[in-house]
C-alpha cells in the first residue's frame, strides 16, 4: 500500500512539474495571441487580465490588408526555404567527408570552420556590405540566401557529422561487398538512416534564418525585399507602437515554422530508434 502511494505521489509531482514547465513555456505565446485580439481602446484601459472583456480579429484583417506584411511574409518564406535547402545540401555532403574519410588538410578545414563561428555579426556586417555591393547583393533576396547559407553551413555540417558518425561502417562495407558502389550505398543505405538528422538540421536552419534580423536590418533597405523580423519593426513608430498589429503579425509569423515542423515531426521522432543495428 505505502509503495503504491508513493509511486501514485511520484507520478503526480511528475506531471505537475510537467505541466508548469508547458505553463511557463506557453505563457508568452498565449500572451502575445491575447493582445493580438485586444482592442486598441481595451489594451490600456482594463490593466493586465487574462482574457480582454471583448475580443476581435481587427487587427490580423488591419495586418493582411493595410500594410506590407504580406510581401515581408512571401520574403521570408523564400529566403528561408532556399537557405535550408542549400545549407542541409551542403552540410550533408560536408558532414559525410568528415565522418568517413581522412585526407590532408582535414584538420585545419574543421579549424577553419570552427573559427569562422567566433565572430560576432556585427564584426562582419560591414566587409559583407562592401562585398556584396559591387556584385549586386545588396537589396535583394539572393544576397541573403547566400550569407545565410555560408554563416549557417559550418554548424550544420557538425552536426550532420554526429548523426553520420552514428551509423556504423560496417552498412556501406556490407553493401559494398554485395556489389554496390559508395554512391549506391550512401543513396540507398545511409541517407534513410539519416532522414532525422536532415529532419534536424533543416529544422534549425529554416528557424535560424525565419527570425535572422541584423543581416537582413543592415544589407537591406528597399520595401520590396524586406523580411518580416525587419517589417516588425514597422510598427514601432517616434512616438507609440501599435502593440495590437505588432502582436498579430506576429502570430502569423508563426504559422510557416509550425507547418515546416509538422511536415517534417515524423522524421524528428525516427531520431529515436534510426541507426539501431542488430548484433
Amino acid at each position: 500500500m505505502r509503495r503504491s502511494t508513493r509511486r501514485s505521489a511520484y507520478w503526480v509531482m511528475h506531471y505537475a512539474l510537467i505541466a508548469l514547465f508547458l505553463a511557463f513555456a506557453l505563457f508568452p505565446l498565449y500572451w502575445v495571441f491575447k493582445v493580438s485580439v485586444t482592442p486598441n481602446d481595451l489594451l490600456y484601459s482594463e490593466g493586465v487580465k487574462l482574457w480582454p472583456s471583448r475580443f476581435g480579429f481587427d487587427h490580423y484583417v488591419s495586418v493582411i490588408s493595410h500594410t506590407d506584411f504580406p510581401l515581408f511574409f512571401r520574403n521570408s518564406v523564400i529566403i528561408s526555404g532556399f537557405t535550408a535547402l542549400f545549407t542541409t545540401l551542403l552540410a550533408a555532403g560536408a558532414g559525410y567527408s568528415f565522418s568517413r574519410f581522412v585526407y590532408r588538410g582535414k584538420f585545419w578545414l574543421v579549424g577553419l570552420m570552427l573559427i569562422t563561428q567566433m565572430f560576432p555579426l556585427v564584426m562582419i556586417i560591414a566587409p559583407i556590405f562592401k562585398l556584396f555591393q559591387p556584385l549586386g547583393l545588396n537589396n535583394s533576396l539572393t544576397g541573403l540566401i547566400i550569407i545565410y547559407t555560408a554563416y549557417n553551413v559550418p554548424f550544420a555540417a557538425f552536426l550532420m557529422q554526429s548523426f553520420f558518425d552514428g551509423i556504423p561502417k560496417d552498412l556501406e562495407e556490407a553493401a559494398m561487398i554485395d556489389g554496390a558502389t559508395r554512391f549506391g550505398a550512401l543513396r540507398q543505405i545511409i541517407l534513410p538512416l539519416t532522414m532525422p538528422g536532415i529532419a534536424a538540421t533543416l529544422g534549425f536552419v529554416f528557424t535560424a534564418a525565419w527570425s535572422e534580423l541584423l543581416f537582413a536590418l543592415m544589407l537591406n533597405t528597399k520595401d520590396s525585399v524586406i523580411t518580416f523580423p525587419v517589417g516588425l519593426l514597422n510598427f514601432v513608430s517616434k512616438f507609440a507602437v501599435d502593440f495590437g498589429q505588432m502582436m498579430a503579425a506576429g502570430v502569423l509569423a508563426l504559422i510557416p515554422v509550425c507547418i515546416f515542423f509538422f511536415l517534417i515531426q515524423r522524421y524528428l521522432v525516427q531520431g529515436l530508434t534510426a541507426g539501431a543495428v542488430k548484433g
